[in-house]
């Protein structure tokens, strides 16, 4: 960056802007997914459930002749949080992955926290890596977030170690951040997320989903045990089995009824478990980004095979638009 610049210079690469990262190898214990392409298909990875290496997907996009700097590797805590300066068509930029897979915990494990960091959770340290890292690209390089998010950690360890406050500082990031943003919705995004990544904080954020992800402010699991508990109940209590059995044992006496009513219980909370599958499910196709789209939490749905080129093009397009506002040399 020279003198009056106002980002980094673009640098030449070999790399494609349109080469498709759905061929790109993943190789993950215990994971069918052996290609990025796996995450992003219908056939292999239909709900968007299945883990995976986000830093295989991050090498995916990013320029193949440019190796990445990984930065605060081991800052202990902020495991589930990838940080890279790499360059994506010879832009130089931050980039952030969110963990699609759960990493053992290092060291004492506390008896009211995660025994595990789960996929796509922000907890106190990850969210401060965060905040760290949109601040430190801010004003001098773009940004580009690579997300299976599905919000914020709310154990009473996470509470007690400034969870929220961290949070607050990647919204406070986001708001003051200088450049382009663009964030990428991987696989799933909801929860808190849609709050410190919201475009209504800055203009310049741009968030685009892969075909096939999943958006809502809330999941579909908890909305089902919490949103709809009403609707679970009434499903579960007008379930055929459990009306059957019930009124079965209310027909009957003595031990025979209090067997009944027994096995009664059971199957409500075998089948009510089932209801709150069915539920979750008919949630989750109805809150699509599809739908986020629509609601103006996402700009633009892309497909796999495209997604290298549009944040390549979504980079140089928010370029451009810093430097004829700020009037800075190119």
């Amino acid at each position: 960056m020279g003198s009056g610049e106002r980002f980094q210079r673009r640098a030449e690469t070999s790399d494609p802007s349109d080469r498709d990262v759905r061929a790109f190898p993943h190789h993950l214990d215990g994971s069918p997914i052996m290609t990025v392409g796996d995450i992003f298909s219908s056939e292999v990875n239909p709900e968007r459930k299945l883990p995976f290496d986000i830093r295989t997907v991050m090498r995916s996009v990013a320029d193949q002749d440019h190796a990445p700097l990984e930065r605060w590797p081991d800052l202990i805590g902020g495991d589930t949080v990838v940080a890279w300066d790499a360059k994506v068509g010879g832009w130089p930029v931050a980039m952030l992955g969110i963990e699609g897979r759960a990493l053992r915990r290092r060291g004492v494990l506390p008896a009211d926290g995660p025994d595990q960091w789960t996929s796509g959770t922000l907890f106190p340290m990850s969210s401060k890596k965060v905040a760290r890292v949109i601040n430190s690209a801010s004003g001098n390089r773009p940004l580009v977030v690579l997300a299976n998010l599905s919000g914020f950690d709310g154990s009473p360890e996470s509470m007690r170690s400034l969870q929220l406050e961290f949070g607050a500082e990647i919204g406070r990031a986001v708001v003051n951040f200088r450049g382009p943003v663009v964030f990428v919705v991987v696989s799933r995004y909801h929860g808190g997320a849609f709050v410190v990544f919201s475009q209504k904080l800055n203009a310049d954020l741009e968030t685009i989903a892969v075909e096939g992800a999943r958006a809502s402010v809330i999941g579909g699991a908890p909305a089902a045990a919490v949103v709809f508990a009403g609707e679970v109940a009434a499903r579960t209590r007008a379930d055929e089995r459990v009306v059957a059995l019930e009124e079965k044992a209310a027909a009957a006496d003595g031990n025979e009824r209090v067997r009944l009513r027994a096995e009664a219980a059971a199957l409500s909370a075998a089948v009510r478990g089932e209801k709150l599958g069915e539920v979750a499910t008919e949630f989750d196709l109805i809150h699509s980004v599809e739908r986020a789209r629509e609601m103006g939490s996402i700009s633009a749905i892309v497909s796999a095979d495209r997604l290298r080129g549009y944040i390549i093009d979504a980079v140089g397009r928010g370029v451009a638009r810093e430097l004829d506002r700020t009037g800075a040399a190119r």
